[in-house]
């Protein structure tokens, strides 16, 4: 039993890394917010096009073509 104890705080330390680690991604991960592109129209094959069209047209940070039945869309990412 004596030889687990080293294990003790190891487990501990672990658990509040994990646990601090997940709460930065979530914050950072809330910072950006995706929707689709209201001015694309059609098929989404490129996404450097729908890169694009969401910085010049929509004033996002930037765009990707994404799956979407009932096949790819164009979503255009912003600061919330």
């Amino acid at each position: 039993m004596a030889k687990l104890s080293y294990l003790y705080p190891a487990v501990v330390f672990l658990f509040l890394y994990l646990l601090i680690a997940s709460h930065e991604i979530a914050r950072a991960e809330a910072g950006i917010c995706q929707r689709r592109s209201k001015t694309w129209s059609g098929f989404c094959g490129n996404s450097g096009n729908c890169d694009r069209q969401c910085r010049n047209w929509e004033g996002a940070t930037h765009g990707a073509c994404h799956a979407q039945f009932p096949g790819f869309a164009c979503f255009c990412y912003f600061r919330c």
